[in-house]
Formats: C-alpha cells, sequence, structure tokens
C-alpha cells in the first residue's frame, strides 16, 4: 500500500507541520479499519491544496461553484483514488468548531478514504450511520473526539 502526499499548497506546512504524516496515519487507519481486502499494490494520493483550487474542481466535477473540505475522486484497480483538501475550508472549520486543526484534518482524510473504499453518505441515512459510526470507531482508537458529537 502506497499512500502520497502532495503538498500543493505550502501554506499548508506552515499551518500544520506534520500535516503529511497525519494524512498518511488517517488514510491507513480508514483501509486498514474498513474491513476491506486490498491488495499490496494499491495507492492513494492525497493532495493539500487551496480553497481556490478545490472550488476549481467542485465547479467541474460537482457543478458546485464553491470550495468544499475534502474532495474523493475514485481510481482503477491499481489506484484507490485521489483525496484533495482544501487549506482554508479545513483551517477555518476547524477553528469554528473548537477542534485541533490536525484532528479536524485527521477525520476529514479518514472521511475521504472512507469515500474510496465504496462508503458514501449521500446514499441515504443507513449509509450516512454506518460511515458516521465507523469514522467515529477509527478516530476514537486514534484518541480523537467524536467530530458529529454536538
Amino acid at each position: 500500500m502506497t499512500i502520497d502526499v502532495e503538498v500543493l499548497d505550502p501554506r499548508w506546512l506552515e499551518a500544520l507541520r506534520t500535516a503529511r504524516a497525519i494524512c498518511r496515519r488517517a488514510a491507513q487507519a480508514a483501509i486498514d479499519g474498513s474491513g476491506k481486502r486490498l491488495s499490496d499494490h494499491v495507492s492513494v494520493v492525497v493532495a493539500l491544496d487551496s480553497d481556490a483550487a478545490v472550488r476549481r474542481l467542485n465547479r467541474t466535477y460537482r457543478g458546485k461553484d464553491k470550495p468544499t473540505n475534502v474532495l474523493s475522486f475514485p481510481g482503477d484497480k491499481p489506484s484507490l483514488g485521489d483525496i484533495v483538501l482544501a487549506r482554508q475550508t479545513v483551517l477555518r472549520e476547524a477553528r469554528e468548531q473548537g477542534k485541533r486543526p490536525a484532528d479536524h484534518l485527521t477525520h476529514l482524510v479518514m472521511h475521504g478514504t472512507l469515500h474510496l473504499l465504496g462508503y458514501d453518505h449521500e446514499q441515504g441515512e443507513r449509509q450516512a450511520r454506518r460511515m458516521e459510526k465507523l469514522e467515529t470507531r477509527l478516530l476514537a482508537a486514534m484518541g480523537i473526539a467524536d467530530p458529529y458529537a454536538d
């Protein structure tokens, strides 16, 4: 399993020096905890980019002309896919929600990875609960509080 982290917006590392390690750990935890059996030769790319770049991707691929925190793009057999995160949105959300930026980034990378593994909270309430429950359990194992708790 290869997890590549591409820092396309260098200000990610100014805000969160350990961003690469956080992304690798979160993606690996999601893969390991998903119960899916994958080839050892599968790869994932996590791209840390700006709001402007994610806004363009969101507009092109989802028809939504605004940035979002995380986007997932499934790949083919050797590549599980790509995950792209928007720096300003992720950091703003962490601040507004009173979360550590590292914890919020961990959650979003895990969330994006689970999407690549076939989990989809947009496919109904049952799927959403299943995905949230798995995320909560995996995050708890990493010492991170339930991101869905009020």
